[in-house]
């Protein structure tokens, strides 16, 4: 391998990777993002597309929730195309807990959250084939986010500003040498030794194995869950099942389909894990709970996405249904003082992430620079064909918007 030298490797090409090479790029860091696969080829790209408004985990985690709606208007502001602003829904079917609707409604309100209730019929107004047993219905303002957009325009925005970025550049090594990652071996196309000034880990379900080449323990607990897109034309909002979070209470709607989602399963190896045939019926059915003519409709695709999901939050809070925070862990205490890992979190955090990241590496590389990340709309916004070109050079296509990202050859053939 050659050798070359950059101050800030950034490791992992989803949406917190992009959104931390981009915010650096900004305050005028030397940044160079590498990931093994396309951009946005792990979690970001296999997600369900939601972006929350907070409201799903409102009851158990106040404070993220009131992340997520703050975030969720920036994304509005800065991310043009990569968002479909639709609104959403939770529903009460017969049988769900009533009481469960009303603690959801006041910590809502506690979280600065807007929300209006509708009784069933005004709800079946809004979506005519919703289940005659939804008894009610909270409008909020969740949205949907088009990972393969979001992802590639952060790095667009990256690379406007001096980051080079590099798909299909897997980490193939590192070498800690006094207390520090002193080189970074990086194979595919790359194929160079990348000697860093700091390291920031942000390979998600994938972190773990990327601390232990640094000799670094990042303790993960990844879940697997499937999602299902299948043709369904005119759903307006998305819907949500207003009850704790359980297998098959979302519906995203997209243009002609749905993604319907999802399941949790813990899984040893986010590279290969088995995909049982029972997470997609249980997924059809308790969808069509909410919205029945999705029983019966063709199915487009289906795919699993695997949670980065932080092993000492989860022993301590129990399980699914619980916060989705990230965590932001500097390896400084455990003798490597120049990395720093990211993981946990949601899509819809992931610039808040970003910005706490970038702001640690700046304070350990003496950078002052602010955060331009919030206010600075990404580049391509407004046009859906800039965005996906931006997608087609990354190399940044994934499963949650397949249907929605125009492919290559639609581009070029004018679709």
């Amino acid at each position: 391998m050659r050798s070359t030298s950059r101050t800030v490797l950034v490791i992992g090409g989803g949406a917190t990777g992009a959104g931390v090479a981009r915010d650096l790029a900004l305050r005028g860091v030397d940044v160079t993002l590498v990931d093994r696969d396309g951009l946005a080829s792990g979690t970001s790209g296999r997600s369900h597309g939601l972006l929350h408004s907070g409201a799903r985990y409102v009851e158990s985690d106040p404070i993220g929730a009131e992340e997520c709606i703050e975030e969720n208007r920036v994304l509005r502001d800065i991310a043009g195309e990569c968002v479909r602003d639709t609104g959403g829904l939770f529903v009460q079917l017969e049988g769900d807990d009533p009481d469960y609707f009303e603690a959801k409604r006041d910590a809502c309100e506690a979280a600065g959250i807007p929300t209006t209730v509708l009784d069933g019929d005004e709800a079946r107004e809004r979506v005519p084939d919703l289940s005659a047993g939804v008894e009610r219905a909270m409008a909020v303002p969740d949205a949907v986010v088009y990972p393969s957009r979001l992802v590639a325009a952060n790095a667009a925005d990256a690379r406007e500003h001096g980051a080079d970025v590099h798909p299909h550049a897997p980490v193939e090594g590192m070498t800690v040498s006094d207390g520090r990652v002193a080189g970074v071996e990086v194979g595919g196309a790359v194929d160079a030794r990348i000697d860093p000034d700091y390291v920031v880990n942000a390979a998600g379900a994938w972190a773990e194995r990327v601390g232990a080449m640094a000799g670094v323990d990042v303790e993960m607990r990844p879940t697997r869950g499937v999602m299902v897109s299948v043709e369904y034309d005119g759903l307006g909002p998305v819907l949500n099942r207003c009850r704790a979070p359980d297998d098959g209470d979302i519906v995203v709607p997209h243009d002609s389909e749905v993604v319907l989602g999802t399941t949790s399963v813990p899984v040893e190896d986010p590279d290969d894990y088995p995909t049982e045939e029972w997470e997609v019926a249980e997924t059809f059915a308790e969808c069509a709970a909410m919205l029945p003519p999705v029983a019966d409709a063709p199915e487009s695709r289906t795919w699993w996405g695997v949670r980065p999901l932080y092993a000492p939050d989860e022993d301590e809070r129990g399980g699914r249904g619980i916060s989705r925070g990230f965590f932001r862990l500097d390896h400084a205490e455990a003798g490597v003082g120049n990395l720093v890992s990211v993981v946990g979190g949601k899509l819809t955090t992931y610039r808040r992430m970003a910005e706490s990241t970038a702001d640690l590496v700046c304070d350990r590389l003496g950078v002052d620079g602010e955060c331009r990340t919030a206010d600075r709309r990404l580049p391509g916004a407004q046009s859906a064909s800039r965005l996906d070109g931006f997608v087609a050079e990354f190399d940044g296509r994934g499963m949650a918007d397949a249907d929605v990202v125009a492919s290559p050859d639609s581009r070029d053939a004018g679709g």
